[in-house]
This record gives structure tokens, C-alpha cells and sequence, in this order.
């Protein structure tokens, strides 16, 4: 089954850094893109290619983070009582 966890954070993420991918480098030239100041003087393919992986990280963070949250593994809320506060 843990193959089957991965697959449920990393597709999601992957489509999503494809979409996010897609909106930024439409609106930025990675030829243009800096470093403290300095061109990073790599190529159009490289800075893309970096630039999905990093999206792709963290989409994979935020998939899994909600998959955890989601879970039934974690521990149990206390049941609240009819007329009891809280």
C-alpha cells in the first residue's frame, strides 16, 4: 500500500506543478530570472526543468500534508456530548 500513498500525493502534485508551471513561465523569461544579483546563466530548458521539480516539491508537501490531515490514523477527537460545552 505505500505505493499506492505515494501515487495519491504525487500525481495531484505533478498535474498541479504542471498547471503552476505553466502560469509562471508565461509570465516570466527564464533567461531574465537572477541570483543575488547575478543572471544564473543557465539555459531556457534547465531553468525549467528546475523550476517544475521545485514546484513539484512543494506540491508533493502540500498533497501530503493534506493526506495526513486526512487520515484515520491519527488520533481520535473526543466525542462531544449533547449539552456539554465545547
Amino acid at each position: 500500500m505505500p505505493g499506492r500513498k505515494l501515487m495519491r500525493i504525487a500525481w495531484p502534485a505533478f498535474l498541479a506543478a504542471c498547471l503552476l508551471q505553466l502560469v509562471v513561465f508565461a509570465l516570466v523569461d527564464p533567461l531574465e530570472l537572477q541570483w543575488a544579483g547575478q543572471g544564473l546563466g543557465w539555459s531556457r530548458q534547465a531553468v525549467h526543468a528546475a523550476g517544475l521539480f521545485v514546484f513539484w516539491g512543494a506540491c508533493m508537501l502540500a498533497s501530503g500534508l493534506t493526506l495526513l490531515l486526512a487520515s484515520d490514523e491519527g488520533p481520535e477527537p473526543s466525542p462531544v456530548r449533547p449539552g456539554s460545552a465545547g
